[in-house]
């Protein structure tokens, strides 16, 4: 469970009424990117607060009411979906520094540079971020910020983001050593083993990575590998 001192303020006003929860800031970005989160440790304080800062909490009648139900999960995630969460200039400051760097990584791994087929550096996409004058959201979800930056960059910089399937057969001597680097690449539509142990794959992976997956597989296999743009 988040400790109340470090967590931050959800907030949702309806009907003249505020309702308010004490979340971990790191696991409300998570549910706002739509993942699975643990309520427990994202949660400092069970209940609902009409002002949190002042110690007062929602009568549970009016929060029965507004919200049609006793499960305070269910509210928790209302308030979220609904409402907005109150930062610091620091913890703003900070969260813009985190999904900045998310953000950037996320280009850099999908986008690709059609003229030369191979991804662009880290700054030069900073540099277009920055260029683009778009102001990163600290709580709006990575995806959405990635395709809207590329709407913003792209008459900056050339940048695709292409996907390819490509088949792979691996040794079975070698598949140890690169399934785990290979698989986080893309993702995985089949595969099986062959009668003599080698690994056969179909992965779908942006263009960008493809030539990551030739450098694993070469510094590997030593060149016994198997790949097939199909």
């Amino acid at each position: 469970m988040v400790s109340i001192e470090d967590a931050v303020t959800a907030r949702y006003e309806t009907g003249g009424n505020r309702f308010e929860i004490l979340i971990d800031s790191e696991l409300a970005q998570d549910y706002k990117e739509g993942e699975d989160i643990d309520w427990e440790d994202a949660i400092a304080v069970d209940g609902i607060w009409s002002d949190n800062a002042k110690g007062e909490r929602s009568p549970e009648d009016l929060v029965n009411e507004t919200f049609q139900t006793t499960d305070l999960i269910e509210i928790y995630k209302i308030i979220l979906n609904e409402g907005t969460i109150q930062l610091t200039s620091q913890q703003r400051k900070e969260m813009v520094e985190q999904k900045r760097k998310r953000i950037i990584a996320n280009i850099v791994a999908n986008g690709m540079n059609p003229q030369t087929g191979g991804p662009h550096p880290p700054q030069r996409i900073e540099n277009a971020i920055d260029e683009a004058k778009y102001s990163i959201d600290p709580i709006e979800s990575v995806d959405t910020q990635v395709e809207k930056i590329i709407k913003a960059i792209k008459f900056l910089i050339p940048i695709s983001f292409e996907k390819i399937r490509v088949a792979v057969k691996i040794q079975a001597i070698h598949v140890g050593k690169c399934y785990g680097q290979i698989t986080s690449l893309g993702t995985i539509e089949s595969e099986e083993y062959q009668s003599d142990g080698s690994w056969v794959g179909m992965l779908e992976m942006s263009a960008a990575s493809f030539a990551k997956l030739e450098d694993i597989l070469g510094s590997v296999t030593k060149g016994t590998a198997e790949t097939k743009i199909i």
